[in-house]
């Protein structure tokens, strides 16, 4: 199952496999388990987070997610909190075109930095936090479609909102 869940995330060639060693008894039982990985042809294995990027991390932990998420199939929720992270480009357009396909059999809320994931979503909000002396607040706004052309294209450019990014920020919105 994680092999066909890191196709389509770039990672076709990585090797995942779960390793399930006797451990000491105790209240949670008495079998350790580890995952490991090989993210290069002919590399050896090694554990998951010794051997993978922060990249590979992310896509690893999406892919493993989706596959633990099917057990229960129909009427599921998923959050991700930024689990593009130290994708961009291409990558993140695959990362952003699984969660896509995930939301068509349940709901998916992604928190996330990049424009392409954010391109690819149905609906999307832009989470304002604001600072004083004594709290944090945090609000939660709701974009229409212009809005929302307004903000990938501030994803992608800064703080300068130019024609040229709203043209990029509609080009990666389906």
């Amino acid at each position: 199952a994680m092999a066909a869940e890191l196709a389509p995330l770039k990672m076709e060639r990585a090797v995942f496999a779960t390793v399930v060693s006797n451990g000491p008894a105790g209240p949670d039982g008495r079998d350790d388990v580890s995952f490991t990985v090989a993210t290069n042809p002919g590399a050896p294995p090694g554990p998951l987070n010794k051997i993978a990027s922060g990249g590979e991390l992310s896509r690893f932990l999406l892919a493993l997610k989706v596959c633990l998420s099917q057990a229960g199939q129909g009427g599921v929720t998923m959050i991700f909190d930024e689990i593009d992270r130290g994708v961009g480009g291409a990558t993140a357009d695959a990362v952003g075109r699984r969660l896509a396909a995930l939301a068509s059999g349940g709901q998916v809320l992604v928190v996330t930095h990049s424009p392409q994931v954010a391109a690819l979503g149905a609906h999307h909000w832009r989470v304002e936090k604001r600072q004083t002396e004594d709290s944090t607040t945090s609000t939660v706004i709701p974009l229409d479609a212009a809005a929302r052309i307004d903000e990938i294209a501030r994803m992608l450019s800064g703080d300068q909102v130019t024609d040229a990014a709203r043209a990029a920020a509609r080009a990666l919105m389906p």
